[in-house]
């Protein structure tokens, strides 16, 4: 299998993101934005990275963790942003 096509790395992003509708928690998120950014770099042409798979999967690490710190810094939400309800809808 040739690790540098562009597809192969959509079709993993594509399993990934359908793994985290069904196990939700993030964690699979991050590794499917790794791998569509992985597509796109290889679709654009690779840029050096099609020669070695070790250095693609090193550069696809560092992509998943960083989408991963981003979803995880903007999806949580603040100790003080507790939701209190006033009244109770049922009066």
């Amino acid at each position: 299998m040739n690790w540098s096509e562009w597809w192969v790395w959509a079709a993993g992003a594509l399993i990934l993101a359908i793994i985290e509708v069904l196990v939700p928690g993030y964690v699979f998120l991050g590794f499917a934005i790794g791998a569509g950014i992985m597509a796109l770099v290889f679709l654009l042409g690779g840029f050096g990275l099609s020669a070695s798979l070790p250095i693609a999967l090193v550069v696809f690490a560092i992509l998943s963790l960083l989408a991963w710190l981003l979803l995880r810094r903007t999806s949580r939400l603040d100790k003080i942003q507790v939701k209190t309800f006033d009244r109770d809808i049922n009066d």
